[in-house]
């Protein structure tokens, strides 16, 4: 609710306050020591409807969670969730049916789009910001590490800190959440796709941030060496490559089977991830409820 009256404050020509987000990251940063896959997955759970508010607040969970995974101070950490929280501001000058077409954007749009940073760094400075990392975020959160981003074109640690980790943050919610005009990939094939990708992010920082949500994140569909079709709910700190999971399908017999949570890491255990999977494949439809149950 309070991103979703800062941008409609932005639509409606206002000066923005970021004062009533504030509250928002100190809980966020809280909500991350407590249990941070938890809030890591909730964040996934969007609409199109609500994809530029929610997308938002997951950029500042993940730059949270990031931070944290690089030893930053708690300060620091919230500073870099702040700047997660602001980075798409911009996007509020943009027409919605820009950025909601389901088709893909004429050169015209693409260009009107691509000024959304600049936007950003403009409202924020108007509203009084003055943190570096905030508005330096906002303005270069779309650079890549080979020069190819915008709207500087800025190469390799020319590009700071925070926007190196925005980058990623920024990417990896983007791909894994249905759009108008496709469809999300599942964690763990963003992962595998995003680290193929060379030249656009900082290695470095990639690394930390897989081990911030997992080589195999929430929500990715395995199958394990038993042929059972299993749905990753939760990660134990023991092993990147065995988390919690949720079985629920044999492909041998094709056919549903009794659900039954597995700590992949637990010594007892005699299974493991043999690879990725789709729901799909399966005729499975219904993977948010199945991963996302308030039981789990």
């Amino acid at each position: 609710q309070a991103v979703t009256a800062m941008f409609s404050d932005v639509r409606l020509g206002k000066v923005v306050s970021t004062e009533a987000v504030v509250p928002l990251v100190k809980e966020i940063s809280t909500s991350i020591d407590r249990n941070k896959i938890a809030l890591i997955s909730l964040a996934r759970l969007k609409t199109q409807d609500d994809y530029t508010y929610m997308h938002s607040v997951a950029v500042c969970i993940l730059m949270t969670a990031l931070a944290k995974e690089l030893n930053f101070s708690e300060a620091k950490a919230q500073q870099a969730g702040m700047a997660g929280l602001m980075h798409d501001l911009g996007k509020a000058v943009i027409p919605l049916s820009i950025l909601n077409k389901p088709t893909g954007l004429t050169d015209e749009e693409f260009n009107l789009v691509k000024q959304h940073p600049e936007k950003g760094y403009e409202l924020l400075l108007q509203a009084g910001v003055n943190d570096p990392n905030v508005l330096d975020v906002c303005l270069h959160h779309h650079e890549k590490i080979n020069g190819k981003g915008y709207p500087d074109q800025l190469v390799g640690e020319a590009i700071s800190l925070f926007a190196r980790m925005c980058a990623i943050c920024d990417v990896y919610d983007a791909v894994t959440s249905n759009r108008p005009y496709k469809p999300g990939w599942g964690p763990a094939e963003s992962i595998k796709k995003m680290a193929q990708w060379g030249g656009h992010f900082d290695e470095y920082i990639f690394k930390a941030f897989v081990k911030s949500v997992g080589i195999y994140p929430v929500g990715s569909i395995v199958i394990l060496k038993s042929k059972k079709l299993a749905v990753v709910i939760d990660q134990t700190g023991k092993s990147l490559l065995k988390p919690v999971v949720k079985v629920f399908f044999s492909t041998k017999s094709n056919s549903r089977i009794p659900v039954k949570i597995v700590d992949l890491s637990n010594p007892s255990i005699h299974d493991e991830i043999e690879a990725l999977d789709a729901a799909e494949n399966w005729g499975i439809d219904n993977l948010d409820e199945l991963w996302s149950e308030p039981s789990v």
